[in-house]
């Protein structure tokens, strides 16, 4: 190996070795020494400019090392990026089919972030959705999608409490839908896109008039999960969760 390039063949390899181990123990100085075949003193000097950049982050209590904040803001920015290629054709799919608006949206703490929309051109009266505006996590069908996962002190946290029977019925099913509750006379239905383990990143919904598709909620439904299991397999998920559209 070049010289020049062992630290930072060291760099990385103590990197996999923290991403293959459980994120909730972490892992101490010998075990990574072990782990990447380096001298612990080497090591050390590795763990320290790694955490020094955000790149691994040392509990106090038990110093055992764990991946940090800036792996995972990267891997946010390689899955927006990654969406945002793969989803124009996929949401336009979906207008074509329902000859409504169809949205990609991300989680921005308490409110949805819409990256993408695509409307049917032949539509007088649609559904648009703003991109790089922001909704609110509760009363659509995106947000109830975005936060499909979290638990009841999760959804607390965030304002949800109030929503968590509805939020619980989505999780059920692995859909959401909302009627009239964002804006009177509309509808939606919305499923979550799921990265690589597994965890929600992202939402597809379709949103429409209630008087031309209150009626179609369930269609939309089948094809809106269809669609995210699509975008989730591009993202190297298995799964688009444990249940499946309506049929």
């Amino acid at each position: 190996m070049n010289p020049g390039t062992s630290g930072l063949a060291r760099g990385l390899a103590t990197l996999c070795a923290l991403g293959e181990h459980p994120a909730s123990d972490g892992l101490g100085v010998v075990a990574l020494a072990e782990a990447v075949g380096a001298d612990k003193s080497q090591l050390s000097r590795t763990l320290q400019t790694l955490a020094e950049h955000g790149f691994v982050e040392r509990d106090p209590q038990t110093l055992a090392y764990r991946l940090g904040w800036r792996v995972f803001a990267l891997a946010a920015r390689t899955t927006e990026s990654r969406l945002v290629a793969d989803a124009p054709p996929v949401l336009r799919e979906l207008v074509r089919e329902l000859q409504e608006s169809a949205h990609l949206s991300v989680r921005r703490g308490d409110r949805v972030l819409t990256l993408l929309s695509e409307s049917p051109v032949d539509v007088t009266l649609h559904a648009p959705g703003r991109v790089g505006g922001l909704t609110p996590l509760a009363t659509t069908s995106a947000g109830r999608a975005l936060v499909l996962d979290l638990d009841r002190g999760e959804l607390a946290a965030l304002g949800l409490g109030p929503r968590s029977d509805a939020i619980a019925e989505a999780q059920r099913l692995g859909y959401a839908i909302v009627r009239e509750e964002f804006e009177p006379g509309l509808v939606a239905a919305a499923a979550p896109v799921r990265d690589g383990a597994g965890r929600v990143v992202a939402a597809v919904n379709v949103s429409a008039p209630v008087f031309r598709f209150g009626d179609r909620l369930d269609e939309a439904a089948r094809r809106v999960v269809a669609a995210a299991a699509s975008l989730s397999a591009a993202l190297g998920s298995r799964s688009n969760g444990p249940s499946t559209a309506p049929t």
